[in-house]
């Protein structure tokens, strides 16, 4: 039996999807003779990994959404009703996300238009909500929504991807959030955009400038796809601790909003309303299981008075439930009452 024949069988097959799916036809065309040259080559010596390489390929361009993108939900009422129910306060922040998400509507609704609205970029310091604004800001319009992060990012082949001649050919980060998302309109947070290194910073800048310009986004070329993808219905919101390492091309596409630290009096709010309830939740406890009196809160929060976000206090809170949650399951009590007498046998050692 011909030893190339299994391979030919797989190569149909992989003809078959090609035909049937939703690809633009430059793309099909492309792909059909790639196909002619690797069936030229199938009983070569290395035919196998050739047929596996364009087979991963083909995957990859399969899986990209070329024509899938989830229905947006064109209503300002909504976008406040789920900034306010996600975050506390911010008034001066949400205000300025609404009347961006206004823009975006105005836009959306009339696809004629050329204006576009600035990327928003959340700045401030760690911990004080960059990353759950922008989840909210995807949830607000019915989106999908999809993280990559930046911190010690030092190649702008980890955006753009890598070629498919290289050994560790595959697609880069955004390729790979549209994959995740099966949506060509997600929301995708540039997270920590501050935070690349050094030696990699020009290179990964000029690929952020070509995301971001509008007249450059509708022809993304990732190195791995090796094909245009448009870009422009994406929404890309990016966060900063500060700008001072980002690029002024990149800091003209974009508009800061600066988150402000919160204050004593928020971060009890927070605790008490938001993060409490959430975290007893997710540590399997009743409201019924544990009580933490109201007069609690500021010994709980004091300690993190140099804290200008939430993150240290919300470890706090999950100290508090996981000895509280001990407790119940070892049997030693079936109703916890934090108080100001007992709060610093739950308090996590610092």
């Amino acid at each position: 039996m011909d030893s190339a024949a299994p391979l030919e069988n797989k190569v149909t097959e992989l003809e078959r999807k090609i035909r049937f799916a939703h690809l633009p036809i430059p793309l099909i065309e492309k792909l059909t003779e790639e196909i002619s040259v690797l069936r030229m080559g199938l009983k070569g010596e290395n035919s196998f990994i050739n047929f596996e390489n364009f087979s991963n390929y083909v995957k990859c361009i399969l899986s990209l959404p070329f024509d899938q993108e989830t229905k947006d939900v064109l209503d300002i009422a909504k976008a406040k009703e789920v900034m306010d129910k996600n975050h506390y306060g911010l008034p001066s922040v949400k205000d300025v996300i609404l009347e961006y998400l206004s823009s975006l509507i105005l836009t959306i609704n009339n696809p004629s238009t050329s204006a576009r609205s600035p990327i928003i970029c959340l700045t401030g310091l760690v911990g004080t909500g960059k990353t759950t604004l922008a989840s909210s800001i995807a949830e607000s319009l019915g989106r999908k929504f999809e993280r990559i992060p930046f911190g010690g990012m030092g190649d702008a082949t980890d955006l753009r991807g890598k070629s498919r001649v290289s050994i560790d050919a595959e697609p880069g980060l955004i390729i790979k959030a549209l994959i995740s998302a099966q949506s060509r309109n997600p929301v995708i947070l540039l997270d920590e955009l501050d935070r690349i290194t050094d030696a990699g910073r020009k290179d990964i800048m000029g690929v952020l400038v070509e995301l971001l310009d509008p007249e450059q986004n509708k022809a993304f070329v990732d190195r791995y796809v090796d094909f245009p993808f448009d870009m422009s219905k994406v929404l890309f919101i990016a966060t900063a601790n500060n700008t001072t390492n980002v690029a002024t091309a990149v800091l003209d596409r974009l508009q800061i909003i600066k988150m402000p630290s919160y204050t004593d009096e928020e971060k009890t709010v927070i605790a008490s309303k938001y993060l409490f309830p959430k975290i007893l939740k997710q540590t399997g406890l009743t409201e019924a299981q544990l009580i933490i009196d109201e007069s609690v809160w500021p010994t709980i929060i004091r300690p993190l008075g140099f804290d200008s976000g939430i993150r240290s206090l919300s470890r706090i809170i999950e100290g508090v439930c996981r000895k509280a949650a001990m407790l119940v399951v070892e049997g030693k009590a079936r109703t916890i009452n934090v108080t100001t007498e007992n709060i610093k046998d739950f308090l996590p050692a610092v």
